[in-house]
This record gives C-alpha cells, sequence and structure tokens, in this order.
C-alpha cells in the first residue's frame, strides 16, 4: 500500500493549476499523467531577465527588461498586417510587434503615456529594436510579478513555457518533506541537500552551471532514483538467495564426458568462471549468477557444463533464449555434445502444439527429460518439472527481472539461475540492470579465432562494393548483408532489405535468401537453415540475425548506412563472422555525407575488437536509453540519473542497498519507513512485496 505522504504525488495531473480535459492528453504525452511525472521533468535552460539596459544598450538576440513610456499606437495597415506599439525611454524608441492581436486588448494593456515594464527578446528590423510579443507587460506597481529568472523546460507541440511552468509549480507546492533515507554520512560528504530542497532548486536555477548534472541538487535527486533502483534489486536478490536454495555436488563424471568430447580445450577465463558457477552450484544459498562474454567467448559451453553438474545430483534444468531461432541454434549446439554424455534433451517452442507439446510435458513432468531448451513458451502454467534445480537464461536484457525468476520459480526445491550476454555492458549499466547478480567476465577468445578485417567504406563506392560480393560468391564465400533501420518503423528497415535482395538475386539468381521481423517463424526458420546448410550464399537481412546466429562459414559483413547504428550493435553483428577457420571482412557502409562525429566512431569499430570497451565508448556517446533500446524490458528508465555522469553514484547506490539489506533484510529498523517511501515514490513496488512474502 503506497504511503498516504505520498498520494498526492500521485494524484491526476489534472489536479494542478492550469490542467484541464483540453490539455491533458498533451501533458501525458509530455511527462505522465500524475503530479510525481512532473516534479521529475527537470529544466533544460534558462531565461535570465535580470538585464536592465536603456534602449541605446540593447543587442540584437538579447533577453532584456525595459521600462518605457507608450509613445502612440500603429494599427495594422493592411489585412493581417502586424499591430505595432512604438516604446520609447530617454535614449530612443523601440517597437512592440504583435500578430492576430486584439486592437482593444492592446489598447487598454497600453495606454499612450503610460509607463510599462516590458521584457522579451530583442531583434533588429531595418537596424531597429524591437520586441515581437513581449512574454512579459507589467505594470511598474506589479514588478514583483515579473520574474528575474526563468527556468525552460522541454515541451511537445501545443504545449508552451507557461502553462507548463505552472503546472511545474503546482506539482512544488504538494511535494511534502518526506524523511530521510539516504545514510547521515554519505549526505555530509556529499554535501547533499534534503530531497525537498534538492527539487526545489533543480526546478529554479540561478545560473547555466545549475542545469548541470553536477550540482548537489541534481546529485542527490539522482542518487535517490539509482537508490531506489538497487534497494529494489537487491531485495529480489535477498529472496532469491533466501527462499530456495539447494547445494548441488555432482561428481564431474558427466563434465569430463563433455569435455573429453570437445575438439579444443577451455580458455583460462572459461575455466576460471566454470570453477564460480560450481562454487555457487555447491552453496546452499539459490544462485544469481550473470555471465558477460563477448560473441564467440564460449558461454554456451559452460552453461551446458552447468546443466550436466546439475543433471548429475539429480534435478533438472532449463535453458531460456528470447527467440524461436536462437532457441533452435542453441538446441542444435547443445544436442550433440548431450547425447554424448548420456543427457536427454528436448526443445519446446510456441510452434510445438497438440500431441508433440503434450508428449513434452508429459516426459518432463515424469523426469525423463533432463535439459529443456525453450522460449517463453517455458514460462506457460502447464510447464511442470519433475525437479527443476537449474535455470540458463541467455540475452537477460530481453526478459525482464520478474520473467526470469518466473522460471526458477517452477523449481519445488530451489533453483540456482544463471544468466548469460553477449551484448557487452558497461560497468555501470551492468550495476543497473543486473545489480541483483554476481558477475563474471569471459575476456578471451577461444584459439583459433581470427581477428575480423573492419573497413569502413563511402556508400559512394556501393557499386564497387557489389562486384566483391559477386567475386566472392563465385570463389564460394557466404555473406550477410545488413540493412539498416531507416526511420523508427519496421516497413522502412524492411524496404530497404527487400530493395537490396532484389538487385543482388538479379545478379545471383537463387542463391539470395531474405530475413526480417515480419516474416513468420517458420518461414525465418527455412531461410536461415538453408544459409546454414550453404544452400544460399547471400543473406539480406534487417537486425533480426543480431543476436547469436552462428553460421562458422560465413566470413564476410556487410553493414549498411552504419553510422546510424550504435557501436554495440554493430560490434554484435560483426561478431556473426569470424567463427569459422577462414578469414573474415566487415564491411561499414556510411552515407558519403556522414558528419566528423559519425566518422570517428565508426573508426572505434576498426580499431578494437574489444566489446567492452566499444559499449564503453557507446555509452559515452549515445546514453544508455539509446544503446541498449529504450523499449528493451531489462533496462529501467532514469529520469533523473545520468548514468554516465553519475556513474559514481551507482556505485554508492549499490553498496549502500547491500548494507542496508545486510543489517535490516526486512525492512524493519529505524530508516526502513523511509526507506520504503523511496521504494514507493521511485515505483519500484513490485519490490516491495518481498518483505510481506520474504
Amino acid at each position: 500500500m503506497r504511503p498516504t505522504i505520498l498520494f498526492p504525488l500521485f494524484a491526476d495531473v489534472t489536479t494542478l493549476p492550469g490542467v484541464g480535459p483540453r490539455n491533458k492528453a498533451l501533458f501525458e504525452r509530455l511527462t505522465g499523467g500524475r503530479v510525481v511525472d512532473l516534479l521529475w521533468h527537470l529544466p533544460t535552460g534558462l531565461v535570465d531577465r535580470r538585464a536592465r539596459p536603456k534602449v541605446a544598450q540593447v543587442k540584437e538576440g538579447e533577453v532584456v527588461t525595459l521600462s518605457l513610456v507608450v509613445d502612440h499606437h500603429q494599427p495594422p495597415t493592411r489585412h493581417r498586417g502586424p499591430y505595432r506599439v512604438i516604446m520609447r525611454d530617454d535614449s530612443g524608441f523601440l517597437t512592440l510587434v504583435f500578430f492576430h492581436a486584439r486592437a482593444d486588448w492592446l489598447v487598454r494593456t497600453l495606454p499612450e503615456g503610460s509607463t510599462r515594464l516590458i521584457s522579451g527578446r530583442v531583434e533588429l528590423f531595418q537596424d531597429r529594436p524591437q520586441i515581437t510579443h513581449p512574454d512579459y507587460i507589467v505594470k511598474p506597481e506589479e514588478e514583483d510579478s515579473l520574474p528575474a529568472l526563468e527556468p525552460l523546460y522541454p515541451l511537445t507541440q501545443g504545449l508552451g513555457q507557461k502553462p507548463v511552468r505552472r503546472a511545474v509549480e503546482g506539482a512544488l507546492s504538494l511535494a511534502p518533506d518526506l524523511p530521510e533515507w539516504s545514510d547521515p554520512d554519505l549526505v555530509a560528504r556529499e554535501g547533499f541537500p534534503s530531497w525537498k530542497r534538492a527539487l526545489d532548486a533543480a526546478h529554479a536555477p540561478q545560473s547555466q552551471a545549475d542545469l548541470e548534472a553536477d550540482t548537489a541538487a541534481r546529485r542527490r535527486l539522482a542518487y535517490d532514483e539509482l537508490l531506489a533502483n538497487q534497494l529494489a534489486l537487491a531485495l529480489v536478490r535477498h529472496r532469491a538467495r533466501k527462499s530456495r536454495g539447494r547445494s548441488l555436488q555432482p561428481s564431474g563424471r558427466l563434465k569430463r564426458a563433455i569435455l573429453d568430447a570437445l575438439p579444443w580445450q577451455l580458455t583460462n577465463d572459461q575455466v576460471r568462471v566454470l570453477a564460480e558457477i560450481e562454487a555457487d552450484m555447491a552453496d546452499p544459498s539459490a544462485m544469481l549468477r550473470l555471465v558477460q562474454g563477448d560473441v564467440g567467448s564460449g558461454k554456451t559451453i559452460l552453461a551446458l557444463l552447468a546443466m550436466a553438474g546439475a543433471v548429475e545430483a539429480g534435478g533438472q534444468a532449463a535453458f531460456l533464449a528470447p527467440t524461436e531461432i536462437l532457441a533452435r541454434q542453441h538446441f542444435d549446439t547443445l544436442k550433440s555434445m548431450a547425447d554424448k554424455a548420456g543427457l536427454r534433451m528436448e526443445i519446446l517452442t510456441g510452434r510445438i502444439k497438440g500431441r508433440a507439446r503434450a508428449d513434452i510435458l508429459s516426459r518432463l513432468a515424469g523426469g525423463e527429460i533432463d535439459i529443456l531448451v525453450g522460449t517463453h513458451a517455458l514460462l506457460t502454467g502447464d510447464v511442470d518439472f519433475a525437479d527443476l534445480a537449474f535455470v540458463v537464461v541467455d540475452e537477460q536484457h530481453r526478459f525482464g527481472v520478474f520473467q526470469r525468476l518466473a522460471l526458477a520459480e517452477k523449481s519445488k526445491r530451489g533453483a540456482d539461475v544463471l544468466v548469460m550476454t553477449a551484448t557487452p555492458i558497461p560497468r555501470t549499466l551492468t550495476m543497473t540492470i543486473y545489480g541483483d547478480m554476481d558477475v563474471s567476465r569471459i575476456m578471451e577468445k577461444p584459439p583459433g579465432r581470427k581477428p575480423i578485417d573492419t573497413r569502413v567504406v563511402s556508400l559512394d563506392r556501393l557499386p564497387e562494393v557489389i562486384d566483391g560480393i559477386v567475386r566472392a560468391v563465385g570463389a564460394g564465400a557466404q555473406i550477410y548483408w545488413v540493412c539498416p533501420l531507416v526511420e523508427l518503423t519496421e516497413k522502412s528497415d524492411l524496404a530497404a532489405a527487400e530493395d537490396r535482395f532484389v538487385q543482388l538475386q538479379q545478379l545471383l539468381g537463387p542463391k539470395v535468401g531474405l530475413v526480417h521481423g515480419r516474416m513468420k517463424s517458420a518461414e525465418k526458420d527455412a531461410v536461415m537453415a538453408a544459409f546454414k546448410a550453404g544452400d544460399l550464399s547471400v543473406l539480406v537481412a534487417t537486425t533480426v540475425i543480431e543476436v547469436g546466429v552462428d553460421v562458422p562459414n560465413a566470413t564476410i559483413m556487410v553493414i549498411e548506412h552504419a553510422e546510424r547504428f550504435g557501436l554495440a550493435q554493430l560490434h554484435q553483428l560483426r561478431g556473426r563472422v569470424g567463427r569459422g577457420a577462414g578469414s573474415s571482412t566487415c564491411m561499414l557502409l556510411r552515407a558519403a555525407d556522414a558528419g566528423e562525429v559519425a566518422r570517428s566512431r565508426l573508426n572505434i569499430m576498426r580499431e578494437t575488437e574489444d566489446g567492452f570497451l566499444i559499449a564503453e565508448e557507446d555509452l559515452r556517446l549515445r546514453g544508455a536509453g539509446e544503446m541498449l533500446g529504450t523499449r528493451q524490458s531489462g533496462m529501467p528508465e532514469f529520469r533523473l540519473a545520468d548514468l554516465e555522469a553519475h556513474s559514481d553514484l551507482m556505485e554508492f547506490a549499490r553498496d549502500e542497498a547491500r548494507l542496508v539489506i545486510a543489517r535490516d533484510p526486512d525492512l524493519k529498523g529505524p530508516r526502513a519507513d523511509a526507506l520504503r517511501v523511496l521504494l514507493y515514490l521511485f515505483e519500484r513496488d513490485a519490490a516491495v512485496k518481498y518483505l510481506k512474502s520474504g
């Protein structure tokens, strides 16, 4: 239940002055539909009206406040022409210009001979100063109503600054003094104001410097948001570890059988990470571990070895993948090795229905399946394991925290959870998304993996590139050709891919295939299977092939309009080649008129294959939301925190959250009520249920 002190903040936005049925939808589009959404809508600019020059001193483009006498009115001389009011002081004349204004209102507001304070931006017209539609026209005795400083807020079409400012002022008046939830030593060390004072200060900047992320007020608000995020994750982590777990200690027989069947040895990094996983499995509390490893670093074999250990210890394992293509690829990759170790492996996806599905579910519930690989289909209510002991989740950022826990909760005696991602994620984001987990990183590439020759080429040279592709196909090469998202619609993405497909098909005939997000799973799988089997030489695709698709014989990757992709995404795509024995090339085709920033970004791709380095650079250049995709369910949206500017605060918040849970896991101590208010304020309510049920 949300604390009563927060009720006014979660009231409908129409409770604020100036927000009614007519503009409610505009406010909802801009910030959201509640009072609290306006509190988080911080200004990005500032208008300073303190300059009080004489008319003779004004400069074009500056915002000024002038004390002027109304000299005379000049009504329009033609239909729809401007209405002018000539103003003066003892140094010269200035014209006020109004379009579509009512003459009677102007005569009443600016009677000839009266003095008025005028504030607005100066323009020069035929070398004479003028102000078009002044921001303020104020009588001298009402000077206090003219603000010296005004914050500027991000807007949406149809909403101006004045109604937004008025609504924000109304929201601030409803913000209560909340109890202090932060550690007093941290507050003192960082010079943090109280939450209420920080909020007021952030909405009332006194200079341009006050708009920066490193001000005490903005750092305080960012820390609060990050602490709420980290505390929620810490509660999830504590609940998962405390709820159920078991010690899994296999003899290692199945592990040895799999390792003996491998044509290579594990790298040092793989050996280290496997040891970390096995130590977690032996511990009686439930495991929550993330394995981050670049494309092709060998995470999947570690998952199989861990699942084999869980089976040998008497349990079952599940492997959850985000798409059908990936689930089937993992199944195909793991099945032969599983068979050699005598492991009974099966796959379950949304396409498997009727008698086949019923048979799998029956064998699973009867303990006749050791490892079940699948998609979201594994999460449905009728999927019942005899004794689920180990869960692997692939590409975790495609799933929410609670989805991965839903699979673990199918265990009757507790399940260990291993999460894998090939998406290189900077350290700050790792804490944000996976703060409830222990983290292992695989940095080494498996032996034999050759570096990929990455080239940046102007699209002006597209005919040469296509000629080169035709020659490569003639020599037996297989090629990916990726087309970009032209706008934020799948249609344009698809249109670009279809156009390129038709062009290449005219040159190469039936050796060219097309795969895109709008195809049915069966169609996609058929094309992918044909490419993998070598029946197709060129696969034209949208970014649907980005993660996990494995065709060792493919040695060339062409990415059109590479400047439109994030660096992390380009790195993922590049990782589709270089997986076999042959040398591989990645060609980044950029627009001929790409700017300096775009060119320098693409040069980073040419200079390094270190996914983590690339990810850090991507975060620096584009920010977190764009980097992972704002709609990724695993990525919380931050409205006050900037994950690059406030990375130190993220570490403070993580440490503080873990300390709170270590000392007071059920939040019943002195700061408990304040911390609960914090969780509700930032809508981490889902974590609060763990306090009640934990």
